[in-house]
């Protein structure tokens, strides 16, 4: 047996932390320390330490299921695919081809996401095709394409943030998210700059900093605006920067100036002196950041609220300079790269627009069909959740749950049980997989090759480390089949290879020219480099020509290599920092948004008197299909609670772990008390991943951002109560 270790990524979270497995005796891996990757530098949290339990035989799914007499049976896989293509055809046939769906998942790798969409759009011609990476950070892309042109979570490497001076983090707790990136955050401290959290809790985040608010759930917004309040009546905004790099700001410096410190008070909770003391601290050093997560995002207003934070970047000259800017902290582990290349339900490969007349041209010269023939732009992932069994009658599903992870997820459940057919593949038998009429059991991240594209927009390469049990097969392989048998056309089982190089071959082509480009990516170049950021052309200067930006290192000088090159001949370098130069609109300036506070959709009254708000917990991962098989990651996270303030808990006459009643307009959850005063008085806090009686997405509220169609996961109005023992 050969020991030598494989270089790879952990397959939980954005960070795609650098790992090394280590083949055993049993057939299985060991994973080790992987130092070199610049990201992590060896450090892993539990989940990822404890990664390869999942693909243990007795953990994960080892051969295909049909439904028959109402049970899930094991079945050979040309009966299993054949019973898909009939129902898809079937489906087709009879209600046409927007009658069948197609959701995919932020954790599938930039090839599975890019075939996913082609197989959609060319094989079955369906628009109905979104993906569960809209309940994640679509808002804050959304906010990021108006502002500046462009989304890549992060438009600088996290190397950055331990020299900047200030960093505000909004609705972000790396402690428990990604906590192998904590360490930037304790080194800017150690450096001299400051932190400061925002967030309606104090969670372990927030105990680090330098400065924590903590406003009311849903008043982001308001928050964002009384700072730049703060800036224009303190005379700190950068007028140079303002007049030369930006356009819009009268708009938005009339809408900041009607909300004033003491009205912001009231709405969020958080006192003027805190106000106007984050506004010195972000202010006074040089260089400064924000950076949001879900907590801003997943609001039905998200996108106005990321752009309020933005325009407080651009006021203060902190956008498209070095050791500043704006970023969003990407949750899922291919979330950016799961966006940007076709499983999106108004995107094309490359973060084309599939309304555009010339993306359409290019891709489909790619995929060797009609422009024409491609659909138009398809329903939002709640939007197409909510319409199974109704206009969706068929679903093909892939790397997600969303019997637990969808708002209003009781009503999500029954959509799923009306279909008249429902496909998925996975690694285990999830809460939605054991609804499915057929499951197929798939590869996972040790058991293929693949890329992924980290929150800082780097790609990345996976290597297959280990051969995967007899019985399993990877998503490229059931799409390759799927497309064989619906095309009726052999010629056409060549567009979707089962080898993912050689669809990352064809995905460089259809990006190239695109804003997130790939074209100047190879599996050799990810393997030697580290990684590459993109936008990365096959030539150097074909960034500009894509209206992108310019590619700078910091510590580039007039020695430097990667500065050193032919145009006509050397590779692209990639991008690791954008906007130094120019953003990626038509004229070079980045936009601010002219925003206003609103109420969330639904705010507390008489009968509904509490907040809600959810998030996630160290030891477990989104909907916990894979984590909640770990025996470790469950003796650390055993199941759900409602954690509330002490003055609450009184009212109720609630004991910590007295089981409690949350009542929302949708459901009722019932877990465990925990009793903190780390939260505030008027909210409790529920973890997501967990099905059942203590499911908390039962809760919460699909009211949808307008712009990105986000669900507002973080409010909603509940009552809660003591359950009878």
């Amino acid at each position: 047996m050969q020991n030598s270790a494989t270089p790879t990524h952990c397959p939980y979270c954005a960070l795609q932390c650098g790992m090394n497995l280590t083949p055993l005796q049993d057939g299985g891996v060991a994973v080790v320390e992987r130092p070199d990757f610049p990201v992590n530098r060896g450090a892993l949290c539990g989940k990822g330490r404890t990664a390869p339990e999942v693909l243990a035989r007795s953990v994960r799914l080892t051969s295909p299921l049909v439904r028959s007499g109402g049970t899930l049976v094991p079945a050979t896989w040309d009966e299993a695919l054949d019973r898909i293509a009939q129902g898809l055809h079937r489906t087709r046939t009879e209600h046409g081809p927007d009658a069948c769906g197609v959701f995919g998942g932020g954790g599938l790798t930039n090839e599975k996401a890019y075939s996913l969409g082609k197989f959609a759009r060319i094989v079955l011609g369906t628009s109905q095709i979104d993906y569960n990476g809209r309940f994640c950070m679509s808002s804050a892309a959304a906010a990021g394409m108006k502002a500046f042109g462009l989304d890549r979570g992060l438009p600088f490497p996290l190397e950055d943030i331990p020299r900047t001076g200030c960093v505000v983090l909004v609705g972000s707790n790396p402690a428990e998210t990604m906590p192998p990136s904590l360490r930037y955050f304790t080194e800017l401290r150690e450096n001299g700059g400051t932190l400061i959290v925002v967030d309606p809790r104090r969670t372990r985040t927030a105990e680090q900093a330098d400065l924590h608010l903590a406003p009311r759930p849903g008043t982001d917004l308001a928050l964002a605006l009384g700072l730049l309040h703060l800036v224009v009546a303190e005379g700190r905004v950068d007028e140079e920067y303002v007049q030369e790099r930006t356009a819009g700001w009268e708009d938005a410096r009339a809408a900041a100036m009607a909300h004033w410190p003491e009205y912001v008070e009231r709405i969020t909770g958080v006192p003027v002196p805190q106000l106007r003391e984050a506004v010195r601290m972000f202010c006074e050093p040089e260089h400064a950041m924000v950076l949001t997560a879900r907590g801003p995002e997943q609001q039905s207003k998200g996108t106005d609220t990321v752009g309020a934070w933005i325009n407080l970047c651009l006021a203060t000259g902190r956008a498209g300079r070095p050791l500043s800017g704006y970023g969003c902290l990407t949750g899922q582990g291919n979330g950016q790269g799961g966006r940007e290349h076709g499983q999106k339900a108004d995107q094309l490969p490359g973060y084309r627009k599939l309304d555009d007349p010339a993306a359409r041209r290019h891709v489909a010269e790619v995929w060797g069909v009609d422009p024409d023939s491609l659909p138009g732009p398809g329903r939002s992932a709640y939007e197409l959740l909510d319409a199974l069994g109704t206009d969706i009658k068929s679903l093909l599903l892939m790397g997600s749950n969303p019997v637990v992870s969808a708002p209003r997820a009781a009503h999500i459940e029954e959509r799923i049980k009306s279909l008249d057919f429902l496909a998925v593949c996975d690694v285990v038998l999830s809460e939605t997989a054991e609804l499915a009429d057929v499951v197929l059991p798939v590869t996972q991240w040790a058991e293929e090759t693949g890329t992924t594209t980290n929150l800082e927009g780097r790609v990345l390469l996976r290597r297959r480390a280990i051969a995967p049990p007899e019985g399993v097969r990877s998503d490229l392989e059931v799409m390759h089949e799927l497309a064989a048998r619906l095309s009726g056309e052999r010629a056409l089982e060549k567009g979707f290879p089962t080898d993912a190089e050689e669809v990352f071959e064809e995905l460089r082509r259809a990006s190239a020219g695109g804003p997130a480009d790939y074209s100047g990516i190879t599996y050799r170049r990810l393997a030697e480099e580290n990684g590459v950021f993109w936008p990365c052309p096959a030539a150097t200067g074909a960034a500009d020509d894509a209206g992108d930006c310019e590619d700078a290192s910091l510590d580039a000088g007039p020695d430097d290599p990667a500065q050193d090159h032919d145009a006509d001949a050397a590779p692209h370098p990639g991008t690791p920092r954008l906007f130094l130069d120019r953003f990626a609109t038509p004229d070079g300036r980045a936009r601010f948004a002219p925003v206003s506070h609103r109420a969330a959709a639904e705010e507390p009254d008489d009968e509904y008197p509490v907040l809600l708000t959810t998030g996630r917990v160290v030891a477990q991962y989104q909907s916990g299909a894979q984590t909640r098989r770990v025996d470790e990651l469950n003796t650390a996270a055993p199941g759900p609670f409602v954690e509330l303030h002490p003055r609450l808990a009184a009212r109720l006459g609630a004991a910590d772990g007295d089981p409690l009643a949350v009542i929302s307009r949708r459901g009722r959850a019932v877990a465990p008390a925990r009793i903190t005063t780390a939260i505030r008085p008027d909210t409790v806090f529920m973890p997501f991943h967990w099905p059942g009686e203590g499911r908390a997405n039962t809760l919460t509220n699909p009211a949808l951002d307008p712009t990105s169609r986000m669900p507002e996961f973080k409010t909603c109005a509940v009552r809660v109560e003591p359950v009878d023992s």
